[in-house]
């Protein structure tokens, strides 16, 4: 989950390292580091913790050249600290990488009985000594990385620099994703587009197995077989790439509160009046006797939601697995499934993996990424974009709204073409759905009331979720959000298994929180929240007016929303989950942006 970054430019590198690394620093931030040709000699800047402590060094301790590599770190193998910090160096070697070596003890065995001994506890040094020992062999550099590649067992995206080497950086790609950046007499590489924008605007992504020979002149790019091939270029939308906190004090709540503009954004790039445009071909759901539907994280209480969706509009059944369980249980795929992929990144090496899987077997492939350039989203027959914009913030808020936002389109398609859903039952869901975005202004503006809540609830070491219906997976992702940046252990579980266990957690020191809109199930709910109220549990009920008023007595916190439709509720109630995270995370003073342990983009299993 690290993020790289190369340069063979006309200008220093340091600073064109350090801001490329800024912008890939969601990537991770255990350590960071950069190495640069001058005059012929390699060198390198490493330092723990955040991107700003490598700045901070190299205030004091220039590192000038204009060739250089760079990496943020998230710690795999080894502890976070400056010996395991990137870029790893072994004689005339410099290499950067993300992903996993699997081979590499066996690697280190065959390396040490040649005289060549590790100095850190990595899996990426591996690739530097290997490369070193075939220098010594009398190899050149492309040779020498060439051998090296072939030795590599695992998921990787490197970049090797060369002692004496200023025009020159290997890249290569093997279940990482890795771009090359085209510039006038300029070159870059970068774990993906966003880390590249302000130096260009030309981008070639290499598919898997590719590797790449990088001059100021261009790129000669190979396939997994040594053959030369043609990549394509491709203009990337610099405004996609921009990032900036907009005079907000974290990126999270800056992505919350884009979350009226984007979702309109969004409807008005598939909704063409009572028409929903797919692109490409769309889906003849006729056709589809059953959906799988695979994803991580947020993504996967998303994929939950949808399952809702699916089964109750259109009558289609739908099946939800975990990317990294569905991968490896290796589940037998029927005729007529269509699978469904789902990724912020489109990156996420197990849902990429569980896609692979897929290939031969489902009808089709659909992936709802944020990424349309992404490796899901060019290996799937169909990729729908969410069109959330760049998010910054490890904590997922605005793709996970848009995420649903496709679902449900695709839900309500699938109904009509099933005829399940009426014409005029259509118009008027997709008219409620239009007004969404003028519903989440107006849930902002309860921030003041889920702000009080969540100091509450920040003083907690435990609290509960609970929800029915599409508000169980809402509860599961509220939960999650919590623990992610607050670092409050909390759970979730649909409302009526709560007398078949979790009651015994109740207390007087956990808080519940009650996601409960008045919908059909509503009533249901208040039974639930009054079984823990009689045991001295303290409710934070999240539901419309209709639902305070009916709640009774007894509940200690009442956030109230504006009143949606219940086929909607789950996009709307994204919003205070979000928000008293947030706030739980500030009153405590967690790093919001950037959560211990945490990375954004997760492409190594």
């Amino acid at each position: 989950m690290c993020g790289i970054v190369g340069v063979l430019g006309n200008h220093e590198a340091s600073p064109i390292l350090v801001e490329a690394l800024r912008r890939l620093e969601y990537r991770g931030y255990d350590s960071a580091g950069i190495a640069t040709i001058n005059g012929g000699k390699l060198d390198r800047r490493r330092a723990v913790g955040k991107l700003v402590n490598l700045s901070d060094r190299l205030v004091h301790e220039p590192l000038p050249g204009k060739s250089g590599i760079g990496h943020t770190r998230w710690a795999t193998h080894g502890e976070p600290n400056e010996k395991n910090a990137h870029p790893h160096r072994s004689g005339p070697v410099a290499v950067v990488h993300n992903g996993i070596i699997e081979n590499f003890r066996e690697l280190r065995c065959e390396l040490a009985k040649k005289g060549h001994q590790p100095e850190t506890d990595t899996d990426s040094e591996t690739v530097s000594m290997l490369a070193r020992l075939y220098l010594e062999e009398g190899k050149t550099p492309v040779e020498a990385a060439r051998a090296t590649l072939a030795r590599l067992e695992g998921a990787f995206a490197l970049a090797f620099l060369f002692d004496g080497e200023e025009d020159l950086i290997i890249a290569a790609r093997k279940g990482s994703p890795l771009a090359i950046g085209h510039g006038d007499g300029e070159m870059f590489v970068g774990s993906d587009a966003i880390a590249l924008a302000p130096m260009t605007d030309t981008i070639t992504y290499l598919e898997e197995g590719d590797w790449a020979v990088i001059t100021r002149k261009g790129a000669e790019i190979f396939d997994m077989e040594n053959r030369r091939v043609n990549r394509d270029a491709r203009k990337i939308r610099m405004d996609a790439a921009r990032i900036d906190k907009a005079g907000y004090k974290h990126f999270m709540a800056k992505e919350i509160a884009e979350q009226p503009t984007v979702l309109a954004d969004a409807l008005s790039a598939y909704l063409d009046g009572d028409n929903i445009r797919f692109p490409s071909q769309g889906i003849d759901f006729t056709k589809i006797d059953r959906l799988t539907m695979v994803a991580c994280g947020t993504a996967f209480y998303a994929c939950l939601t949808a399952k809702y969706w699916f089964e109750k509009l259109a009558r289609l059944p739908v099946e939800v697995d975990i990317a990294s369980e569905f991968r490896y249980r290796e589940p037998p795929v029927v005729p007529g499934t269509t699978a469904i992929f789902v990724s912020q990144s489109g990156e996420t090496a197990d849902t990429l993996a569980a896609l692979r899987y897929c290939r031969d077997k489902a009808d089709s492939i659909v992936s709802v990424v944020n990424v349309d350039t992404s490796s899901i989203a060019r290996e799937s027959d169909l990729a729908l974009p969410i069109h959330a914009g760049v998010e910054v913030g490890v904590a997922s808020t605005k793709a996970f709204t848009c995420q649903l936002n496709v679902l449900l389109l695709l839900a309500i398609e699938a109904a009509s073409q099933r005829g399940e859903m009426a014409p005029a039952d259509r118009k008027e869901l997709l008219s409620q759905l239009r007004g969404l975005p003028g519903l989440f202004n107006a849930a902002l503006d309860r921030d003041p009331a889920i702000e009080r809540a969540a100091l509450r609830i920040s003083e907690a070491r435990d609290v509960l979720f609970l929800g029915r219906g599409m508000m169980y997976p809402l509860a599961l992702e509220g939960a999650l959000k919590l623990k992610e940046i607050s670092y409050i252990h909390a759970e979730a579980y649909a409302s009526g298994e709560l007398k078949h266990g979790p009651i015994a957690l109740i207390d007087k020191t956990v808080p519940v929180i009650v996601m409960a809109p008045h919908d059909s199930l509503f009533d249901k709910t208040v039974s639930n929240m009054q079984e823990v109220m009689a045991r001295g549990g303290k409710v934070c009920l999240v539901t419309d007016a209709a639902g305070a008023a009916e709640a009774g007595e007894g509940v200690a916190q009442v956030i109230t929303l504006p009143a949606v439709d219940e086929r909607l509720a789950p996009l709307l109630y994204a919003l205070p989950a979000q928000l008293i995270a947030y706030h739980a995370a500030v009153a405590k003073g967690t790093d919001v942006d950037q959560p211990r342990n945490l990375a954004k983009s997760v492409t190594v299993e």
